[in-house]
């Protein structure tokens, strides 16, 4: 199992380090407990998306791009192995394009994002909140800390993670009337938010860890203008197709050896799905029957 958080809930304002956020950033590999990685959002070696099985297209399939170079272009096409019709489609052909979604992937690896994946990594590092808690949970349960890598962990973690930031309301609260009764009335830093003092050309990111997972906005901008905008949400990173290895993303890994008990009411696929708190509204898309525009839209 690989795992992604990019951080989140600085203690001090405007601080992002790793050491500040309240929300463990790191990833971890193959479940591998004693190491997490750095993360950096703004190297290109690190987070690319591909598109081999991705309806879309770009000058190289083979190759991902990091989403400060993102193309993102449409190209509906079904494979040759599918039953029924481009209009009503009974199978896939996994082996050619079958998602709308792109395959995000951190040094080549699928990662899953999710509260499950900031609390493993928050007790692989040693959070001592975090930590408490899932001792309390693995003790209660009876269970090894590798049940955590399962659709219980999953569950187990949204709960956990709502109570921790309950908690987290409070201490911030008081932070806040602490500040105000020393005089402290400020709510954001506006040094930068002249357009003037911006530059012509320029790139940056802004990410988050939302409630499905991490989330990054990446842009590019040119001659004061957006030359490019890419966004990576939690539901393309765990919902993600295969990619040009054949890796498989995180939905898909999860339903792996899945028993079901009756196919005609798969409940079982449902439950592990659910844990994820899937939204799919970003790979909904809406075409003709034979694929013509259907609106058009201009920016000024």
């Amino acid at each position: 199992m690989n795992v992604l958080s990019y951080g989140d809930i600085p203690d001090r304002a405007n601080d992002y380090s790793a050491e500040n956020l309240m929300m463990p950033r790191g990833a971890i590999i193959n479940g591998n407990l004693k190491e997490v990685h750095e993360v950096d959002l703004r190297d290109p070696n690190e987070i690319q998306e591909f598109v081999p099985h991705s309806w879309y297209k770009c000058a190289d399939e083979s190759k991902g791009l990091h989403p400060w170079d993102g193309v993102t272009e449409p190209n509906f096409e079904l494979g040759l192995n599918i039953r029924g019709t481009q209009t009503n489609i009974k199978q896939i052909d996994e082996d050619a394009k079958y998602s709308w979604i792109k395959a995000p992937r951190w040094r080549g690896h699928a990662m899953e994002v999710d509260p499950l994946a900031r609390y493993i990594i928050g007790y692989a590092k040693g959070h001592e909140e975090i930590t408490e808690q899932i001792n309390f949970v693995l003790k209660t349960l009876d269970v090894p800390v590798d049940a955590l890598f399962s659709t219980l962990g999953r569950t187990a973690a949204r709960g956990l993670e709502a109570d921790w930031a309950a908690d987290k309301m409070r201490y911030f609260m008081d932070k806040l009337v602490a500040n105000i009764k020393a005089g402290d009335s400020n709510t954001a830093n506006v040094d930068n938010w002249n357009p003037s003092t911006c530059p012509k050309e320029a790139k940056g990111v802004g990410f988050t860890e939302a409630p499905r997972g991490a989330l990054g906005h990446w842009i590019r901008i040119k001659d004061t203008r957006i030359d490019n905008y890419q966004c990576v949400v939690p539901t393309t990173w765990n919902g993600s197709p295969r990619d040009e290895n054949g890796s498989i993303g995180a939905f898909e890994d999860s339903l792996m050896n899945t028993k079901v008990e009756r196919a005609d009411e798969p409940v079982e696929i449902l439950r592990t799905l659910h844990s994820f708190d899937p939204c799919l509204a970003c790979s909904t898309h809406v075409m003709s029957e034979d694929g013509e525009e259907l609106a058009e839209v201009k920016v000024r």
